[in-house]
């Protein structure tokens, strides 16, 4: 397509606790892009992997800095659970 750049990323999942995170795109101050991907938010099993593909506007390749991914808990008590945020910079 044009006027859109692709990346690959790949979430692996060490946590018993969690099977669901949630994908995000920033700048350099955290602050969200524009982007597109087949899921916001993926379920993934403990230890297993999943490779995704994420979309970003040409005019946006510059600003974009990070892929995330934020541990998205479920439970009744979810306060009381720790929640994780990762991120890679792009390159």
């Amino acid at each position: 397509m044009t006027g859109i750049v692709k990346t690959k990323m790949e979430i692996f999942n060490k946590r018993k606790d969690v099977e669901y995170y949630e994908i995000s795109v920033t700048d350099e101050d955290g602050n969200p892009v524009h982007f597109v991907t087949r899921y916001k938010i993926v379920n993934v099993k403990y230890l297993q992997h999943m490779k995704f593909d994420v979309y970003v506007r040409y005019e946006d390749k510059d600003r974009a800095r990070y892929i995330c991914s934020r541990s998205k808990l479920k439970g009744e008590d979810a306060t009381a659970m720790l929640a994780s945020k990762i991120c890679s910079k792009i390159r």
